[in-house]
């Protein structure tokens, strides 16, 4: 379990992700070794998993964001893996996830535009195979996102 000083390392690293392991170090008021010691010993076991890019997918041109909900139909034994394998090669899908109660498998799929939506929606999305039913949310605004925990 992480002691005090990891949580802040935690914290400041969850701040500031691109911070080196000496600035790291100077504002977590450690000794650049120390804090390098302890971020391996963090990786080391699992706690800290790596370091990730965030795209700002705007940016880059895709101003369409939705989220599909799917429920399968469970009748085929395979149902959920040839789904998942088959939302896997659609390029515009950033994520997948699969949970428990009404809704099986959730998509998260970005798009240039309306009509770019369209097409992706009619020729990839609809041909995915065992869909029962279609749910789809529009995202018009990100009020809150943080993947942090209160360290």
């Amino acid at each position: 379990m992480p002691d005090d000083t990891d949580r802040r390392l935690l914290r400041h690293l969850l701040a500031e992700p691109g911070l080196t392991t000496a600035d790291l170090a100077e504002r977590a008021g450690l000794t650049t070794a120390t804090c390098w010691r302890r971020i391996e010993k963090m990786t080391a076991a699992g706690v800290i998993r790596g370091q990730e890019t965030v795209i700002d997918w705007r940016k880059l041109g895709y101003e369409v964001e939705v989220s599909l909900r799917f429920l399968l139909d469970k009748t085929h034994p395979r149902a959920f893996d040839e789904f998942i394998a088959a939302a896997r090669e659609v390029p515009e899908v950033l994520a997948i996830e699969t949970f428990l109660g009404r809704v099986d498998v959730r998509l998260n799929v970005i798009a240039r535009d309306m009509a770019h939506w369209q097409e992706i929606y009619r020729r990839r999305i609809l041909t995915l195979p065992h869909i029962a039913e279609i749910d789809a949310l529009m995202l018009v605004g990100k009020i809150h996102d943080s993947d942090g925990l209160p360290l």
